[in-house]
């Protein structure tokens, strides 16, 4: 009989990850059947969905109370399918808020539980570290202190590395997009990349400070043009609606789906914190990084998050690789800050190459592809295994 295999995925940034595991699972284990929550691109590589959850993807409790009962909802959808015995096991890939809840219905049918992609718990919470020993059996770590951190608090955990290296080790650039970029660098202009974001709510919230700063540095750099990487169609639109009259003429390009290959052309960047620092990290590209939130959860993240950084890198390095704020109030120290470390990296070239060399040692220290192989192995050595060590909460 084929062993099942649940996935709960709801970032957009896991749900590309998780579709690259599917792929790498059906090489490992090719009768293994897959479905549960996640997104388009699992889909695509042939998970079956029973909810689109990454259209669900928010932060902060303003952004999530509008959905509460839709996601209690879809836990009950998920207990249900536990309850008539449909799966053997559930993989867990971000999105804590959610995904405790999944663990605990998982756990009350006697399932074995996975944390891929587990919640950074050492930077904002470790006290749920009792939550994660409770309700999962393995957790699968991306970074390289995490897997000991958990395991010193005796949840067990296995190092596999960061997909993210993968994506960029194994991508494919659009040939023609680079081309483009190529031809505007050989005629003078220099490229600036933009990511705004990967869910909408960062987007609505960077996205109008990125273009402050876009317009004051387009009148300082004549000779810069801002490639804005967009994820969704959507977001492209909406970013595009608060250009004004006057901002007619600023050399903006938007793209959708080709931030691989706007990171690889720009001299440098501006962007919203997220997983996608790795990839820039990985193509050594400098960035100001910036992560604007409603006043509840900057407050509530002050108490919390007791580590220096936000940026991945950052952490990774335990040092400030890459410049980053954190903000909730004035607008305007945001623009600042993104205007001053981008004119620095446009301006001084021996920063710009300091910061470059800064990060290609630190891809070499942590970059290494072959993370989500690693992690489609273990993942069928456990669903391959006795079931009968699973914690029963």
């Amino acid at each position: 009989m084929s062993q099942r295999l649940f996935f709960s995925v709801g970032e957009p940034s896991g749900d590309q990850h998780c579709a690259r595991l599917i792929e790498s699972l059906k090489k490992e284990a090719p009768c293994l059947e897959l479905r549960g929550f996640g997104g388009p691109e699992m889909r695509r590589a042939g998970c079956q969905l029973d909810f689109e959850l990454t259209t669900m993807a928010v932060m902060g409790i303003v952004e999530v109370l509008p959905k509460i009962r839709e996601f209690f909802h879809l836990a009950d959808q998920a207990e249900a399918i536990f309850a008539r015995g449909d799966v053997d096991a559930v993989l867990l890939a971000d999105f804590p808020g959610f995904n405790w809840h999944i663990a605990k219905r998982a756990k009350k049918y006697g399932l074995p539980v996975y944390y891929y992609l587990p919640p950074q718990l050492w930077a904002w919470a470790p006290w749920r570290i009792k939550k994660m020993r409770r309700t999962v059996d393995k957790v699968l770590s991306v970074l390289p202190f995490e897997a000991n951190w958990y395991r010193q608090r005796n949840v067990d955990a296995e190092y596999v590395g960061h997909p993210f290296f993968d994506a960029v080790a194994e991508s494919k650039l659009d040939k023609a997009v680079l081309a483009d970029c190529q031809r505007q660098i050989d005629s003078g202009r220099r490229l600036v990349a933009i990511l705004p974001g990967s869910r909408q709510h960062e987007v609505t919230r960077n996205w109008p400070v990125m273009l402050d700063a876009i317009r004051q540095l387009a009148a300082t750099y004549p000779d810069v043009r801002f490639l804005v990487a967009a994820f969704r169609d959507k977001q492209c639109l909406w970013c595009r609606d608060q250009l004004t009259a006057e901002d007619r003429n600023l050399p903006i390009d938007f793209f959708v789906g080709k931030t691989s290959e706007v990171i690889e052309v720009s001299e440098c960047a501006m962007m919203v914190s997220g997983s996608v620092s790795l990839e820039m990290m990985a193509r050594k590209t400098p960035a100001a990084v910036i992560y604007r939130v409603g006043r509840v959860f900057y407050a509530t993240a002050k108490m919390m998050v007791n580590i220096p950084y936000m940026t991945l890198p950052n952490i990774i390095a335990n040092e400030m690789v890459y410049p980053e704020m954190g903000s909730c109030g004035s607008p305007q120290a945001t623009v600042d800050f993104l205007v001053q470390h981008v004119t620095r990296m446009l301006s001084d070239t021996e920063y710009r190459t300091e910061l470059s060399l800064k990060l290609d040692n630190l891809h070499r220290e942590v970059g290494q592809p072959g993370a989500t192989t690693k992690a489609a192995v273990k993942i069928a050595q456990l669903m391959a295994g006795p079931s009968s060590y699973a914690k029963v909460a």
